[in-house]
């Protein structure tokens, strides 16, 4: 692995990039969502996003790449998707957004690949690495939330979230993978925060939600500064 994990520019101007990450079950969309809100009431309108899905395309490919009902993808395929999603949705949503002076908040974006095709699934983590580059174009995130839990925790709010919205099947082919996978991802998106820890900041995720947002919060308000 290279000393940093990606080389690229990051957001300039006030408006801020900011992703956030972790397993299954972490809380990503509720946190992401409750802070868009606080930034609304403090006059600021973020522009809300996710990977896989962002884009036009990306719907499309969103529902290959997580729906269990599709066939069996191989590490390439899937990656390949994953990338091309990337591709276009910071082509269509994200440098615009940026471009324009909005914030852009994500679910999800470059070290989703590392952590799941390259801890969890095993591939070359200096290739991951090179073929991010080319689908986020040098773009890296102002600030990167990791929302850390115990890997049974996570899968088991994950479940309990899709049978409430009936989305066990269309969007659980991640969750179904072994234990084993899902703590290889977790000990990847750790390792990865420790070799860039100015940008990637980790959040203990298995509180409850009031705590788990006052310290994402904290963490956005220091990070402005």
């Amino acid at each position: 692995m290279p000393e940093r994990v990606m080389e690229c520019q990051r957001g300039k101007g006030e408006s801020m990039f900011v992703t956030f990450e972790g397993i299954e079950g972490a809380g990503k969309s509720t946190m992401m969502n409750l802070l868009a809100r606080h930034m609304r009431a403090h006059g600021n309108t973020p522009v809300l996003t996710r990977e896989p899905g962002g884009s036009q395309l990306g719907r499309h490919l969103r529902a290959m790449l997580l729906d269990s009902r599709q066939g069996a993808l191989t590490m390439q395929a899937e990656l390949c998707l994953f990338l091309a999603d990337r591709a276009q949705h910071l082509a269509e949503v994200v440098r615009p957004a940026l471009q324009a002076g909005q914030s852009v908040l994500c679910d999800r974006y470059i070290d989703s690949t590392l952590a799941y095709q390259g801890y969890g699934r095993g591939m070359n983590l200096d290739e991951l690495c090179q073929m991010n580059l080319i689908a986020c174009e040098k773009l890296l995130p102002d600030l990167t939330i990791l929302l850390d839990l115990p890997v049974q925790t996570g899968l088991a709010r994950a479940g309990r979230r899709n049978r409430k919205e009936g989305t066990v099947i269309s969007e659980g082919r991640f969750d179904s993978e072994s234990l084993d996978f899902h703590e290889r991802t977790r000990k990847g998106y750790l390792e990865l925060a420790a070799r860039e820890p100015g940008r990637i900041r980790i959040i203990d995720a298995g509180r409850d939600a009031d705590a788990v947002f006052a310290d994402c919060l904290a963490v956005m308000e220091n990070f402005a500064l």
